[in-house]
């Protein structure tokens, strides 16, 4: 058995993209598209393993996912998580929770998955203004 990807639904792909890829850092290794069933497939993956995919579920009828919370999250180890965290933000993306002990954050895509990002290795030492910022929303 072999470990192939997670698939998210995702109501507006150009938004995910620019969250998944230009964000998040993802690289798209692969796109499908089923105009006869209504729907895109983009496989998306982080650089150092692009073995292990994220698959975009783009169905092209609008549907309400919820708020994605059964889903649990994502989770992507990073070099420097402050430094992921400041791309993230010049994005706009909000941080739902800072990475106060350099070792953990959490984000929301445009569908609300959760994406926890991790520091590869040791955590950093806590710096400001992360280590006294506080949690915005759920994550």
């Amino acid at each position: 058995m072999r470990y192939l990807h997670a698939m998210v639904r995702v109501r507006d792909l150009e938004a995910s993209l620019r969250f998944y890829r230009d964000a998040l850092g993802l690289v798209e290794t692969r796109r499908k598209d089923y105009p006869e069933g209504r729907f895109t497939l983009v496989y998306l993956a982080a650089p150092a393993n692009p073995e292990v995919e994220v698959e975009l579920t783009y169905n092209y009828d609008d549907e309400d996912y919820g708020s994605a919370r059964n889903f649990g999250h994502l989770a992507f180890a990073v070099d420097d998580i402050y430094a992921a965290c400041e791309r993230l933000q010049a994005h706009g993306v909000t941080i739902n929770r800072p990475p106060r002990d350099g070792r953990m954050a959490f984000v929301r895509s445009p569908d609300q998955i959760s994406i926890e990002l991790l520091q590869a290795g040791e955590a950093l030492p806590p710096r400001e203004p992360w280590a006294s910022m506080p949690n915005i929303g759920r994550w």
